[in-house]
């Protein structure tokens, strides 16, 4: 049976005693119904997860015994940034789930010329802590033990200007590594699963995915994405929706790096 996964900001370690962060302990205990002796999976970003053991629960406190480590990761073979313009409400919700669930190791919030959605800097510090809150609930139901960098809302040029260090996380820093752009774009002549199945063939490098917003990329943003370096690709013949698009972009590379064999 599989157990209950809950994320605890690190650092954790075995044969230590920690409580779990109010929205878990809240769910094992009204939720889940969850009493002392239940088992549970503790991680906390840094890789692997630890046995636990639920010790005492007073009212909305739950009291836990870490034990023993457990040097399992379940990451991506490919490194992907999702440089995405932030869309509307929940669609924009969606995306960061799955591509949480997908294996990003990176998402960056844009603002761009066409963006729908435009957020004032109390706003967007709001939106980037909810939307880490959806990464780390989606690593929980997925059995990731990394949880992705979800990066402060940025412009499209300081996004583009980063674009070579946004999909290194803690630990793995390759001097020399230079990830591939693309940038999707219904007008390309050249599709991604061509551009991907090409890239499998190299020794998994990283991948900088740029995704527009509902109105599509205006000629400056184009510009912008073409004086970086970033290879226009399509997707198929029908023009996907902005949260349709991401999704089926990671699927398509992961799949093809071999991520969902």
């Amino acid at each position: 049976m599989r157990l209950t996964r809950c994320f605890v900001p690190p650092p954790l370690q075995q044969q230590t005693q920690r409580s779990l962060p109010r929205a878990a302990a809240l769910h094992v205990t009204r939720v889940l119904r969850l009493r002392a002796g239940a088992r549970l999976t503790l991680f906390d970003g840094r890789g692997g997860e630890f046995e636990a053991e639920i010790l005492a629960v007073h009212r909305d406190e739950v009291r836990v015994g870490v034990l023993a480590h457990q040097p399992i990761e379940r990451e991506a073979p490919v490194r992907v940034a999702l440089l995405q313009s932030v869309a509307r409400g929940e669609r924009m919700d969606l995306i960061v789930q799955k591509a949480t669930e997908l294996g990003v190791a990176a998402i960056v919030p844009l603002t761009t010329e066409r963006s729908v959605v435009h957020l004032t800097d109390s706003a967007a510090g709001r939106r980037c802590e909810h939307w880490r809150q959806i990464a780390i609930s989606a690593c929980e139901q997925c059995g990731r033990n990394r949880v992705p960098t979800v990066h402060e809302v940025t412009s499209l040029i300081e996004a583009c200007r980063r674009a070579g260090t946004l999909s290194e996380t803690e630990g793995q820093h390759d001097v020399g590594r230079h990830p591939i752009r693309w940038i999707l774009s219904p007008e390309a002549e050249l599709s991604l699963a061509a551009a991907a199945t090409t890239a499998a063939g190299t020794q998994a490098p990283d991948v900088i995915l740029l995704v527009g917003p509902e109105g599509g990329w205006s000629t400056q943003d184009a510009a912008v994405a073409r004086q970086f370096h970033f290879q226009p690709c399509h997707l198929g013949p029908r023009i996907l929706r902005a949260e349709t698009a991401p999704i089926a972009a990671l699927a398509l590379i992961q799949a093809l790096a071999g991520d969902l064999r």
